[in-house]
């Protein structure tokens, strides 16, 4: 009998299909050994592992087991925490404390993974205090992922007090902080991090995924190049320049920064390249305006033997777009629709209603729309409503029909209403002026503050149109002066007085940086053309670099072109 017991235990430790542990489930029944505690938690186990798409069996067996120990309650909560349905392994949680089970970190850690799965504050609150309470406060596994938790519940501040209490901390828990701080927007917290790990005090050294993290966050800050830069030499010190997502996530960190040059060495230099390896940097070829060489890369992908995805379409189309490659565009386009078994995603709709809006084609893009095989989203109206204000054609009846359509979506963002008002204004319609301001009165779409941020010394200053209130205004709005005088006499004929944020932000940018360096600006509304023409000639004329991140895109202004080629 001990023998067959022995025998059975083996065999559900070594099972790697359903069909046979089935079986041996059936034999553990007959064999009168289903109510042992070690052999149904052992059973327990295996089920969890392979039938984790069936929670339903995995259930069963769990509430036939007699007096559930805490190793059964644990292998439960894990299997539920990983599954769709991880408020079961909070319910089982409150039940194992209620029948007299105490919990042990393990499991107290995988219920908090539960309540950070439903993104649940309460139920993680409770938890902490149970933690506290049973005495783990100084369980690194466990204060990780209570970190976790309350970043994913967007309380920063509280994952931070936990990190601060942890007593050893490891690089996992740094990864984690650095995560919490890049998830809530905290992107120089984030960098700041990646230093503070490597000092004297704390001495703990940064793995690939710490890299991957910072990397991450220089990609969203329209400042840090130098920083991306620092870690790509700390990346080559320590071997970690081979792996995948590292290389993947340098060529999308320079392609960000319109540092092409420096994205395709990382691309040629690495040795494998799969399917993401070209997407990003076929993409990277897209942001900067190459789109003849992003379909060439396009081919060559093609002729390696890889073959592409929805994403490597989204890609090219979007070089296409960017670029004004119609003709190259629309055949692309066609061959997705014909040639493969790809379905065409709101992406690639968005890709080729974009190329048609820029290139004066709206009626056409109109009536893709209205065709396509996949519901508009508020993002692709958007971009017919902005290319309606770009092109010096009356399209206003086009724009008034777009913004009937996001009112239907429910999409009620200032800036398409802002869009509305500009055509109208420009084509003199001050009737359609006023109505447009008392639908938005009416919807309670009021007009906000136009904004731009501009690093300078790791420090970010923040501009509003017409500020007043900067410390340096008085320099600034000289500057400002001189900049419309030197680009008058270079053929401006704009509204360069119209002081949108932008135009304060660069002209500090000219004031309190060396020249020839770059300058990198972010603004929460989309660049006018006046703007856009304003600093395209800008670039020029100071023989700058000008970066300007808006609401939808990003321009690389260089020697009076943009990489946008409006």
């Amino acid at each position: 009998m001990i023998e067959r017991y022995k025998s059975l235990i083996d065999l559900i430790r070594s099972s790697s299909q359903p069909a046979q542990l089935l079986q041996i489930h059936a034999h553990l029944y007959r064999a009168s050994f289903i109510h042992d505690p070690y052999a149904s938690l052992c059973l327990l186990t295996s089920v969890a592992r392979l039938f984790h798409h069936n929670l339903t069996y995995l259930r069963r067996i769990f509430n036939l087991t007699r007096n559930p120990k805490l190793n059964h309650y644990t292998a439960i909560i894990r299997a539920y925490s990983n599954s769709k349905f991880p408020h079961e392994g909070f319910k089982l949680y409150r039940e194992m404390r209620q029948r007299g089970i105490s919990p042990d970190a393990l499991s107290s850690s995988l219920s908090t993974k539960s309540c950070t799965k439903m993104s649940w504050l309460f139920g993680g609150l409770q938890l902490h205090a149970k933690i506290l309470i049973d005495g783990y406060q100084s369980d690194s596994l466990l204060l990780t992922t209570l970190m976790d938790f309350y970043s994913i519940c967007h309380k920063s501040d509280d994952a931070c007090k936990v990190f601060d209490e942890m007593p050893i901390r490891d690089t996992i828990s740094w990864n984690v902080l650095i995560s919490c701080y890049t998830r809530n927007k905290r992107t120089l917290d984030a960098l700041s991090a990646f230093d503070t790990m490597q000092s004297l005090e704390f001495d703990c050294k940064p793995d690939q995924v710490t890299c991957l993290l910072a990397l991450q966050a220089c990609t969203t800050h329209s400042g840090k190049l130098e920083f991306g830069e620092r870690i790509h030499d700390y990346i080559e010190r320590n071997g970690y320049s081979s792996i995948p997502n590292i290389c993947h996530a340098l060529v999308s960190m320079y392609s960000r920064f319109n540092r092409i040059e420096k994205a395709y060495k990382v691309f040629t230099t690495s040795a494998n390249k799969d399917l993401v390896s070209w997407t990003s940097i076929i993409s990277g070829f897209a942001t900067n305006g190459h789109g003849k060489v992003a379909i060439d890369a396009f081919i060559e992908m093609e002729e390696s033997g890889i073959s592409p995805d929805e994403h490597a379409y989204t890609a090219v189309l979007s070089a296409c777009s960017r670029s004004g490659l119609i003709d190259e565009g629309l055949m692309i386009f066609d061959r997705l629709l014909k040639e493969t078994i790809i379905k065409p995603t709101i992406h690639h709709y968005g890709c080729m209603v974009d190329l048609l809006a820029r290139e004066g084609y709206l009626k056409k893009a109109y009536d893709l729309i209205l065709s396509m095989q996949v519901k508009p989203d508020a993002k692709i109206w958007r971009t017919l409503l902005s290319a309606c204000r770009t092109q010096n054609q009356n399209h206003s009846v086009i724009a008034g029909n777009v913004v009937e359509h996001l009112v239907e979506l429910r999409a009620r963002e200032l800036g398409d209403y802002v869009l509305l008002l500009n055509i109208y204004s420009s084509l003199g319609n001050h009737d359609k002026v006023e109505e447009t301001k008392a639908m938005m009165g009416e919807k309670g779409i009021g007009l906000s503050s136009d904004c731009s941020t501009i690093e300078v010394n790791r420090k970010l200053y923040e501009f509003f149109a017409d500020d007043i209130s900067h410390y340096r205004k008085t320099e600034v709005y000289r500057m400002v002066e001189e900049v419309g005088q030197q680009l008058r006499i270079a053929g401006y004929d704009g509204d360069g007085f119209d002081l949108h944020s932008e135009k304060l932000a660069i002209a500090f940018g000219l004031l309190s940086t060396n020249p020839g360096s770059t300058i990198r600006v972010a603004k929460n509304l989309d660049v006018c053309s006046d703007c856009h023409s304003y600093v395209k000639l800008l670039s020029s004329v100071y023989n700058r670099e000008i970066i300007i991140r808006d609401r939808t895109k990003s321009h690389s202004f260089w020697l009076g072109r943009c990489s946008c080629n409006a």
